[in-house]
């Protein structure tokens, strides 16, 4: 089968976009697709960023919430909305993923993830908003949010975010089959359509 890398980050509003749609299209293509959670933090900063390019250019950030209300309602989801925690510190739901990448749960938890944030406007950060989508999905949070502040874990999404920047990743979302980059969820249906020519 082939397969599809979905590089995502969880403070990326675009990212939530692809995360809610690219299961049902993946299968329909017949196309694997490999969650790969990361951080943008340190990829923005090696590009002199210190914060969201949205926070940076305030005007592209009023048309960027204008659009992912629009792409929202347009895709049958909940009205979008920032929360006040935004960009979000994405690191303990990042090592989360990276946890339920590797025991087959990040695709479930990812979604209820950016759910949480962008529909509901939760910050994600949060050990308790993280427990409650762990609890719903029938995951032991107590054993899983101990389990993120252990070394190993926290080696994984650095090992990962290295990974992406190594790969010529520069935001999310972004999608790579073999070396072949496709960055934007408005890309997602190229990406899928080489996946499969591939």
């Amino acid at each position: 089968m082939p397969r599809l890398e979905f590089w995502y980050e969880f403070a990326s509003t675009y990212s939530y976009l692809s995360a809610m749609r690219i299961a049902p299209m993946a299968h329909a293509a017949g196309v694997e697709v490999v969650w790969k959670p990361f951080l943008l933090g340190p990829i923005f900063q090696a590009q002199g960023w210190h914060t969201s390019p949205f926070r940076i250019y305030p005007s592209k950030g009023r048309y960027m919430l204008r659009d992912l209300q629009r792409l929202a309602a347009e895709r049958g989801l909940p009205p979008f909305a920032l929360p006040a925690a935004f960009p979000a510190n994405s690191v303990p739901a990042a090592r989360l993923a990276i946890i339920g990448a590797r025991d087959g749960w990040v695709a479930a938890f990812t979604r209820a993830v950016f759910q949480a944030e962008f529909a509901e406007q939760a910050d994600i950060a949060d050990a308790s908003v993280l427990g409650r989508i762990l609890g719903q999905l029938g995951l032991d949070q107590t054993l899983l949010l101990a389990s993120i502040e252990r070394a190993e874990h926290k080696l994984s999404l650095r090992q990962q975010t290295a990974e992406a920047a190594r790969r010529g990743l520069f935001g999310a979302p972004s999608f790579l089959v073999g070396d072949e980059l496709f960055w934007g969820d408005d890309r997602l249906p190229q990406a899928l359509a080489y996946a499969t020519r591939s």
